[in-house]
């Protein structure tokens, strides 16, 4: 299981996340909103703007600070460390 950290300690687990979106359009603000009403919101942004939202397959809605091309960047980061090191385990096996 990989973990990526989302900001101030806190992680999710990246094959949970569905999408990373900015918190700025409407529609993403409609489905904060609605997360609220059904106390699906996890808010890890410790007191700061909300700069991205990430939307998980059980449907939370997860608050965070950091920038979404950040936390983008830090998924592709991890799935290409997690591609490396099953090649190199792959290596020896030939």
């Amino acid at each position: 299981m990989v973990l990526i950290n989302i900001g101030f300690g806190n992680f999710v687990a990246a094959e949970r996340v569905v999408a990373i979106a900015s918190p700025d359009s409407a529609p993403i603000k409609r489905l904060v909103s609605e997360a609220k009403d059904d106390n699906r919101v996890i808010d890890v942004s410790c007191g700061r703007r909300t700069r991205a939202v990430i939307i998980t397959d059980s449907e939370h809605v997860i608050l965070s600070a950091l920038q979404a091309e950040t936390l983008s960047n830090r998924f592709s980061d991890s799935y290409v460390d997690e591609g490396d090191s099953e090649d190199e385990d792959t290596e020896g096996e030939a």
